[in-house]
């Protein structure tokens, strides 16, 4: 069964962001007199802002109302988005590009899937708003990864089958997110190693599109 439409998670996939996460997750961590590190952050990924603060807040020594919550994430976020103004078309990841390209020239379809809120300003900032057939992001969902929504989305708003999707995700999350949509499933980083992916490469430059139609 072919390939018609390759939907992309962004953060990690498409263009890194993880270090202005990490940053501006540690200042707020830091604010608020709770610890925070690499490992810390390493759970938050593929996980919505609500999610992530509440796996920080679990060394909090006091406890957190929901509007609490809300305004610490607002500022988190506040913050996040003055990091990303230092993107530019030069942060797009290695082999994006040319990838993209290829998926056009066979007219295989291409998506967003992602979590973020703020995934048409990232890809405003790096040049790529008008690329994709569809942008699936966390404005229009209610459920991140691991639920499906995002993914189910994606393949609705291009009107494919999700049997005829291939999602490309570096979380375990998305992984897990994209096989119970129905789609399959591409594991680049830090989800390589997934053994409920369809096809595992390093990273995104690494697929090759014949050998990706051939595996899955």
């Amino acid at each position: 069964m072919s390939i018609e439409a390759v939907i992309f998670d962004l953060d990690g996939v498409i263009v890194s962001t993880d270090e202005f996460h990490y940053r501006a997750w540690k200042e707020l961590a830091v604010s608020i007199d709770i610890p925070f590190d690499r490992a810390i952050n390493e759970r938050l990924r593929g996980v919505s802002r609500m999610e992530s603060l509440d796996i920080i807040l679990e060394k909090a020594r006091h406890t957190y109302c929901k509007e609490e919550k809300e305004a610490l994430a607002d500022a988190k976020n506040e913050r996040y988005r003055v990091m990303l103004n230092e993107l530019t078309p030069q942060n797009i990841l290695p082999g994006i590009l040319a990838l993209l390209d290829d998926l056009s020239k066979r007219g295989i379809k291409i998506a967003i899937g992602s979590s973020s809120k703020n995934a048409r300003f990232i890809l405003s900032r790096i040049g790529l708003e008008t690329r994709f057939d569809a942008v699936a992001d966390g404005n229009l969902i209610r459920n991140s990864k691991p639920d499906p929504e995002v993914f189910l989305l994606a393949v609705e708003m291009m009107g494919i089958p999700a049997v005829r999707c291939a999602v490309i995700e570096d979380a375990t999350a998305g992984i897990d997110a994209a096989i119970a949509a129905g789609c399959k499933a591409v594991a680049v980083g830090a989800a390589a190693n997934s053994a409920s992916a369809h096809y595992s490469v390093k990273t995104p430059g690494d697929i090759e599109i014949e050998e990706l139609i051939k595996e899955i």
